[in-house]
């Protein structure tokens, strides 16, 4: 039976826009109402400045943006929409989105916006929408604005009230600044150990932002591959081991300590081992964590798709790990509750509390070369020390019929003699084992992710419950 109708095919996916409280993402090209065009980009920054205005009567906001191909044409419309809207605007330019979140609270603004589609391939961007703490927004803000844009109810400013718009290139500079005072990254310890790094920033701006941290680190010896900032990814932007082959590669061929990986807007990182092996993205939150924990005891947090590793190296501390739902959003409100030290994301997201909240790979990388240079081993070494957990992580993908919560509720039904967890998606669990399914907040997709203490097994836990999946799927077709 040919499932075209429910799995989206290639030319599907050239179109697509997708409208949640996290932000406006979508391809460029294509119809209004169906892709990110020029009259969306204009609808939703418009209704994001109108839900600015009801928090208070601060009219500056910041933005920024990755080094992807429309950049420069999403960053003219939004400013543009901005200043109609009556706002002063502060553009970082080529920036990185915790740099642009730490913008926000150093500048007092009321609000920013990060145009950038993360890992998505070079055909997509969005607005990633933050409110006046530097982080994004909640559930309730994220609504009022998807349900503003449809309304179209704003009365833009007339001539003698627009915005201005200034321009500020060096919060690079100070993001760079604030990681060297925080108290547990040690400039001194990681010159000492002369690390040879190499980089890889993907073509957009972790090649301004991770090759300066270094320098600022003490480390002289860094190569830089895939460093032109062109928006036309060498490889898939999403840091995962099937895309950092050329990576693993060069660390080896230029018998180099590791490897660092980043988004095209660095708030994801994961590490390349001397051997040319991959450290894992989900150990580089275990890992960070548990050079913090071994300094400052407290709580930590990551989301139900992330790796258990996290909770064994907490408890090892005396610590108390917590769950949250998916999303960064939700990983920094239950860090706020439980007063977590440390959370993140399994997906290389790095969340210090101490410098802001949200996802961060400088501080990460940081973090992570104080902790080596002190273990005073290599990177293979240190991965050694972690409890062996496997990951498989899968998705498929879907059109519009797809009804996800009939699914999702005969799939708990089908395994009801197993302790389930529903607070986001569908979260089962098997003895030691468990698996994860969700749909995507920036893709039009399930993702399926299994763990296990063997790879062997997550792999099979994650295939039979992506069959199930097809089963009923064709079984609504029939």
């Amino acid at each position: 039976m040919d499932l075209k109708p429910y799995l989206r095919n290639e030319d599907q996916r050239l179109m697509a826009l997708i409208k949640s409280i996290s932000g406006i993402r979508g391809t460029i090209g294509g119809k209004p109402g169906s892709s990110l065009s020029p009259i969306d980009i204009v609808k939703f920054t418009t209704a994001y400045g109108a839900w600015i205005a009801t928090q208070g009567d601060n009219r500056n906001i910041i933005i920024g943006r990755d080094g992807r191909i429309s950049g420069e044409m999403v960053r003219g419309l939004v400013v543009a929409t901005l200043q109609n809207c009556g706002f002063n605007v502060t553009d970082l330019g080529l920036s990185t989105t915790p740099t642009v979140e730490m913008a926000v609270k150093m500048e007092k603004a009321a609000g920013g916006i990060i145009l950038t589609a993360s890992h998505n391939p070079k055909e997509w961007n969005a607005l990633k929408l933050l409110n006046s703490e530097g982080e994004f927004l909640d559930a309730a803000a994220g609504q009022w604005i998807l349900d503003h844009a449809e309304k179209h109810e704003t009365a833009y400013a007339d001539v003698n009230k627009l915005g201005t718009v200034k321009y500020n290139i060096e919060y690079i500079d100070k993001h760079i600044n604030e990681i060297l005072t925080h108290p547990l990254v040690d400039k001194k310890a990681i010159k000492s150990k002369n690390f040879k790094i190499v980089v890889d920033p993907v073509n957009s701006t972790g090649a301004i932002a991770v090759p300066a941290l270094l320098k600022a680190l003490g480390v002289s010896s860094i190569i830089v591959i895939n460093e032109e900032i062109n928006g036309r990814f060498a490889h898939n932007p999403e840091p995962l081991p099937e895309n950092l082959s050329e990576l693993c590669a060069t660390v080896e061929k230029q018998n180099a300590s590791m490897g660092i990986a980043v988004d095209p807007d660095v708030d994801r990182l994961c590490f390349v081992c001397e051997d040319g092996s991959l450290f894992g993205e989900e150990y580089t939150l275990v890992a960070v964590a548990d050079y913090i924990l071994s300094h400052k005891k407290g709580n930590t947090v990551s989301n139900l798709s992330s790796t258990r590793a996290l909770r064994d190296v907490t408890e090892k501390h005396g610590g108390q790990y917590y769950p949250s739902a998916v999303g960064e959003v939700n990983v920094v409100k239950k860090m706020k509750e439980v007063n977590a030290v440390i959370g993140g994301e399994g997906n290389g997201g790095i969340i210090v509390p101490e410098l802001h909240y949200g996802r961060d790979a400088l501080i990460g990388i940081a973090l992570f070369l104080t902790h080596l240079a002190k273990f005073g081993k290599s990177v293979k070494a240190l991965r050694n020390t972690y409890p062996d957990y496997f990951i498989s992580k899968n998705k498929i993908e879907m059109g519009g019929d797809v009804n996800v919560k009939e699914v999702f509720e005969k799939i708990k039904k089908k395994y009801k003699k197993q302790p389930v967890n529903t607070e986001d998606g569908l979260r089962i669990e098997f003895d030691n084992d468990w698996v994860h399914l969700r749909t995507s907040n920036t893709e039009p997709i399930i993702r399926i992710y299994a763990e296990s203490s063997t790879e062997t097994t997550a792999g099979n836990i994650a295939k039979r419950i992506m069959e199930d999946i097809k089963e009923l799927m064709l079984s609504k077709v029939e």
